[in-house]
């Protein structure tokens, strides 16, 4: 499965997700399920696709602010998302958090899979976006038994230029920062 094709999988899944958790009643229990099933989807695909896809798409002649972008909506996305668990703790104005994190999900989706695709579709050929397909699907349950520290700081490494990213991950093995 090429990478776009699993990315817009896992999109679908998450628009679900977000749809049915803002669909529900105020004094809906099921939230907490639906709130922990997007965090388990959600991360992992965002290291995942950060690490496989934009960091690939980053080391050719691409254009940086595409990519840098999307890293900027993932921050915001996973912002929302920690806001969204701490209101659900509390039974606290979860609501309007929900379908901030809802409208930031959908217009990153939009903009991947129009401009970020395009692009990559441009740099990339077929057997190379299979190769990244398959490592996506190999890194989300790796990443999805990480805990939120090891997350943070991988999206952090992931954002730096690579050579200095490389260098951070490996000094004294790539646990070294986790």
């Amino acid at each position: 499965m090429e990478i776009y094709e699993a990315l817009k999988k896992d999109h679908e899944q998450v628009k679900t997700l977000l749809d049915e958790l803002v669909g529900l009643g105020e004094s809906d229990e099921y939230r907490y399920v639906l709130i922990q099933e997007i965090h388990n989807l959600l991360v992992p695909h965002s290291r995942a696709e950060e690490s496989v896809f934009y960091n690939s798409l980053r080391a050719l002649d691409t254009d940086k602010r595409l990519v840098f972008h999307g890293y900027k909506e993932h921050l915001e996305a996973e912002a929302l998302l920690r806001s969204l668990q701490a209101m659900d703790r509390v039974n606290l104005g979860w609501r309007p958090v929900a379908e901030k994190l809802r409208e930031a999900v959908l217009d990153h989706v939009e903009h991947e899979e129009s401009e970020i695709f395009t692009e990559a579709r441009r740099v990339f050929t077929a057997s190379e976006a299979e190769a990244m397909g398959n490592a996506f699907k190999q890194l989300k349950p790796k990443i999805a038994e990480e805990g939120l520290v090891n997350n943070t700081v991988d999206m952090v490494l992931s954002m730096l230029p690579p050579r200095l990213s490389d260098k951070l991950r490996n000094i004294g093995g790539d646990s070294a920062l986790r």
